[in-house]
């Protein structure tokens, strides 16, 4: 095992070898452009997003062999209703359909499985299919695979507020004695730590309403390229690219 994780360290994305020292604890990923990628191809929007499924595959298992400790993927957001009917039930139906296949193996390599969003809007084959994967996982002490899906960073942040408030006019809380760990032990990401690294594929620049108090000082990493076709090496890529900065947190 320890020769095979030295030996992802040995490869070199962009002329760069890999510190294992300075790998990122959390990864978080905007998986963008499985529409695109699609239409590019002549092919309907929904060949995109189950081609995407096996780039979270791919990932997932790259991700684990370089030892990062999370790996949250924004599967489905608060605004992805909007789209139109076909589109979200097909989407609705992608986590069931990769648990049922992907599980084991997943259980095999000490992954566990997460689920950050809100639950009461999901259909139940696709809230039934992430819960079984949660319990089967539960004990597993190796990546944790986080799916944010149904959520908006807004919302969260709301229904943070709206918590504390709540709490505080019940007298549980001293608002002047708040503290920003207060805050964030009642996101929905509590319990994880803040992603090191954020990675948006097909080249839109911006974080669209996904974890924005999370966010707050990680690195951005964008590129061009479609998730259906995002590889290992682009995985590497990024990895080296983070490696190659400087994290100074507003200091010197």
């Amino acid at each position: 095992m320890l020769d095979r994780i030295r030996s992802r360290f040995r490869r070199k994305p962009s002329g760069k070898t890999l510190s294992p020292d300075n790998i990122p604890q959390h990864v978080a990923i905007i998986m963008d452009g499985n529409g695109r990628w699609a239409k590019s191809r002549g092919l309907p929007r929904v060949a995109g997003h189950h081609s995407g499924m096996k780039a979270v595959k791919r990932i997932t298992m790259a991700a684990d062999r370089l030892g990062i400790k999370y790996l949250t993927l924004y599967a489905f957001s608060t605004e992805n209703w909007k789209r139109p009917k076909s589109e979200v039930d097909f989407l609705m139906k992608l986590p069931q359909e990769f648990l049922a296949i992907e599980l084991e193996e997943l259980i095999a390599n000490n992954v566990q499985v997460r689920m950050m969003g809100y639950k009461e809007e999901l259909p139940p084959h696709t809230l039934q299919a992430v819960e079984t994967a949660m319990e089967r996982t539960a004990g597993n002490t190796g990546l944790v695979l986080n799916f944010a899906l149904n959520y908006g960073s807004r919302k969260e942040m709301m229904d943070t507020v709206r918590q504390l408030c709540d709490e505080a006019a019940k007298g549980q809380l001293e608002p002047d004695k708040l503290t920003e760990a207060d805050f964030e032990s009642r996101l929905l990401s509590g319990g994880m730590p803040d992603p090191d690294l954020l990675i948006r594929t097909s080249g839109e620049l911006r974080i669209s309403n996904f974890m924005m108090w999370q966010l707050a000082y990680s690195e951005l990493w964008f590129t061009e390229v479609y998730w259906p076709e995002f590889s290992e090496e682009h995985f590497l890529e990024a990895v080296s690219e983070y490696q190659r900065r400087a994290r100074r947190y507003g200091g010197l």
